[in-house]
């Protein structure tokens, strides 16, 4: 039997020219956000104190972080039980649901904004003029090909057929069987497919700025337009907001893969 073959050379040589083409931006970002306002030196933290105590920030990321929770909880309640089901009873409408999750990237939300303020024109006040109601309900369309195709791919991996018949052998209803026996095995891909959301919802600007409400990258324009150095600290702890979401999620899944390792040794 041959041996493993060692890496090439050249496979590191891309490796540090990716590794290049990625942290070299952040890092200029980084010695751009050190410089003071006043003196245009560096080496200063004023950019992130001015930040850290600017109540808009605070309000806007806030706005931002519920809008989020708010779009991920009814995009799951939504579309974890109707592929639940297309899997299980009507694996037809499979092709007809990925094309309908392929309608948000041809749609440019400048387009969907508009038609979306002319469908909702007329509703209760509570839902047009708020955010919990008329942007929510905008991400969940944009939301909706990263939950359908990262939810599609958790389902496709495991066996539904024989995990509802064993659950519902068992005694369990269709809610039980739902959620103790299904969701718990579809974790990984819900918990993808969340962040994937929490991404988009924190960095989405064309409606919430169209709309008029004052979410976190509109503010983190408005930081852009008036602050230099402050809008390059801001940036970084925005994708350091996100990327600490994507972190988390690699974290649960080794967790939930060393736990299933565990109970397939013990058998």
């Amino acid at each position: 039997m041959k041996g493993r073959r060692g890496v090439a050379p050249s496979a590191y040589l891309w490796l540090f020219i990716a590794a290049a083409y990625f942290l070299i931006p952040l890092l200029a970002t980084f010695l751009f956000s050190l410089k003071s306002n006043a003196t245009g030196k560096c080496c200063t933290a004023d950019s992130y104190t001015w930040v850290i105590h600017n109540g808009g920030f605070w309000h806007s990321i806030k706005i931002s972080l519920i809008l989020a929770l708010e779009t991920i909880v009814i995009s799951l309640l939504l579309f974890v039980p109707t592929i639940y089901w297309v899997h299980l009873k009507l694996p037809k409408l499979r092709p007809v649901i990925a094309f309908l999750a392929l309608i948000p990237f041809v749609v440019p939300p400048i387009v969907m904004v508009v038609g979306l303020l002319s469908v909702y024109r007329g509703t209760p006040s509570w839902f047009y003029a708020q955010p919990w109601g008329f942007l929510v309900a905008a991400y969940v369309i944009l939301a909706f090909p990263y939950m359908y195709f990262s939810l599609d791919a958790g389902f496709r991996s495991i066996d539904v057929h024989t995990l509802t018949e064993a659950s519902q052998s068992l005694g369990a209803s269709w809610p039980v069987t739902l959620l103790k026996v299904i969701l718990p095995n579809i974790r990984t891909a819900a918990l993808a497919a969340s962040f994937l959301t929490l991404a988009i919802v924190m960095g989405e600007f064309t409606i919430a700025n169209l709309a008029a409400f004052n979410t976190f990258p509109r503010f983190l324009q408005y930081v852009n337009e008036t602050q230099a150095y402050p809008a390059a600290a801001l940036t970084l702890m925005s994708f350091g907001l996100t990327w600490g979401a994507m972190l988390s999620l690699l974290l649960v899944g080794r967790k939930r893969g060393a736990r299933a390792a565990v109970i397939t040794g013990a058998r």
